[in-house]
């Protein structure tokens, strides 16, 4: 007959896990014998070695038992549907993984390969990464509010990016993060977003998710605030006027 410890040690596991299989039922506990020690058969000891290789092997506590006393057949089905559970797990699991490696991507995970190459274009004209972050969250409203206008507005942006001025005008939008919003320069600048608007049929209105980027645009720098802020003053002033015409 085996101490609780004995039984532990020819069992290869805790006294703590002995009592846990006895309080779960894995493990039946026997009486105290007349120096009220509990003293362990050697069947206890080939149940717990048993039970101990089970869980070893990712079976779960409670399917345990049932697995203890079933039929060679049903025990040899449980084994084919725990690693069908298993297996479905490693492949939920290497998603995962696949998912994580794709965040070092960033912007890859959610945009679409032709908006990705776009703010590849962006970096490469040497616009700031703050702008292009401000960029992709931009893209990334549109996916998923305005996913229809993404091919239009890709083709937009790459043609601006083709045009000399409009870039000019991006980068020194760019340049412009860290100036004080009352800067005389971005008097200047906005003067000349305003005269690009109106030449490019432009006057700030458009889809529901467009406030949503000015917002974003505004939340990045003071000085963008101020100039989303005055080009958008400007453009209700001319709507104004257009409807009192």
């Amino acid at each position: 007959m085996l101490t609780i410890s004995q039984l532990a040690a020819t069992a290869g596991v805790t006294v703590r896990t002995v009592r846990h299989y006895h309080h779960v039922g894995l493990l039946p506990e026997p009486e105290r014998d007349a120096s009220g020690y509990r003293r362990y058969s050697a069947q206890a000891a080939v149940d717990l070695i048993r039970i101990r290789t089970l869980a070893d092997a990712g079976v779960p506590l409670a399917r345990i038992d049932a697995m203890l006393h079933a039929h060679p057949a049903e025990f040899a089905a449980a084994v084919t549907e725990l690693d069908a559970a298993l297996q479905r797990k490693i492949d939920q699991l290497a998603e995962y993984r696949r998912r994580i490696a794709e965040l070092a991507g960033g912007e890859r995970l959610v945009l679409p390969p032709e908006v990705v190459a776009l703010l590849d274009r962006m970096r490469g004209l040497g616009v700031g990464e703050l702008r292009v972050r401000v960029e992709r969250d931009a893209w990334i409203l549109m996916q998923a509010l305005d996913p229809h206008a993404v091919p239009q507005r890709l083709r937009e942006k790459n043609a601006g990016f083709d045009d000399p001025e409009t870039t000019r005008l991006y980068l020194a939008c760019d340049q412009s993060v860290d100036w004080d919003p009352h800067d005389p320069r971005l008097d200047r600048l906005i003067d000349d977003l305003d005269a690009w608007e109106i030449a490019h049929e432009r006057d700030g209105t458009g889809a529901g998710y467009l406030k949503l980027v000015s917002s974003r645009i505004s939340e990045a720098s003071p000085a963008w605030q101020r100039i989303v802020d005055a080009l958008a003053h400007r453009a209700e002033q001319r709507r104004t006027a257009g409807h009192d015409s």
